[in-house]
């Protein structure tokens, strides 16, 4: 199982731009973070990689992770995406290099930046591959061409709201680490009476009760914070143990609801 090649929690950097990503990496590097998770399309892997020149935290302690955009699924547009974000992170290679998401409407053929994204890693420009936002059928097909055999997660959004049980199970029956963004719905698990509940009686918070679920299901969470306070109650979410009950409860709240949803988005797994 590749669950202890990526480091539970990272942070998220989406939506983080200039200073305020600098800060919150800082912050969570401070704090004990060591993934941090950022995109070519956050346009903040410059930032990113400030605060980690920033940081006392050696470089071979971090788990560093991008991820190339739909647009640059072509061989030679990958390749050079990911010689453009370490060049912006000021690291010779990232630990993890991701598909973004696939192809919109399969324009590329999957072997070709599946193949690109094994070349990267045999150049050393990454240590591991994965995907993210891939649906079972996708994610099937990435596991049989070549390189694919390389592929150690798949990122996809996971919350109480969107549970995403039969995607999830079926990377972990490939053995496949899931990785689970968006785990606080932005913001929304917060006012959420369920969860409230299940928080006041461990002396919790609605988040972080949030996060000790997901993470309760072997998958690695990556939530985003800006605040300190926020960052250390989430890292300390992760001591929280659930009753079989309380999970159950949390369960129901799973409606199915998807943050994450452009529109070159692929036909979701129901």
């Amino acid at each position: 199982m590749a669950s202890s090649i990526i480091p539970q929690p990272g942070i998220g950097t989406f939506r983080l731009k200039g200073q305020d990503a600098i800060d919150s990496v800082t912050s969570a590097l401070a704090q004990g973070y060591r993934h941090v998770d950022t995109a070519q399309m956050y346009d903040n892997e410059e930032a990113v990689g400030e605060a980690i020149r920033r940081s006392e935290v050696p470089r071979d302690e971090l788990f560093l992770t991008t991820k190339v955009w739909w647009d640059r699924l072509q061989h030679d547009a990958l390749i050079a995406s990911l010689e453009e974000s370490v060049r912006k992170l000021g690291v010779d290679h990232v630990d993890l290099a991701l598909i973004h998401w696939p192809s919109p409407g399969d324009e590329v053929a999957m072997s070709e930046y599946i193949g690109a994204l094994a070349e990267a890693r045999e150049r050393g420009l990454t240590r591991h591959i994965g995907v993210s936002n891939f649906t079972i059928a996708h994610l099937n097909e990435a596991l049989s061409v070549p390189g694919g055999e390389h592929i150690v997660t798949n990122q996809i959004e996971v919350h109480p709201f969107l549970a995403n049980h039969k995607l999830a199970r079926h990377c972990q029956d490939k053995g496949i680490q899931v990785t689970g963004y968006m785990p606080l719905a932005v913001g929304k698990v917060l006012h959420e009476p369920v969860l409230q509940q299940i928080a006041a009686n461990h002396e919790a918070t609605p988040a972080q009760v949030a996060l000790a679920w997901v993470a309760a299901r072997d998958i690695v969470v990556i939530p985003s914070s800006t605040r300190p306070e926020h960052q250390r109650a989430n890292l300390a979410a992760l001591d929280l143990t659930l009753s079989d009950d309380e999970m159950a409860r949390i369960e129901t709240l799973d409606i199915g609801e998807r943050i994450a949803n452009p529109d070159f988005a692929p036909s979701w797994d129901t």
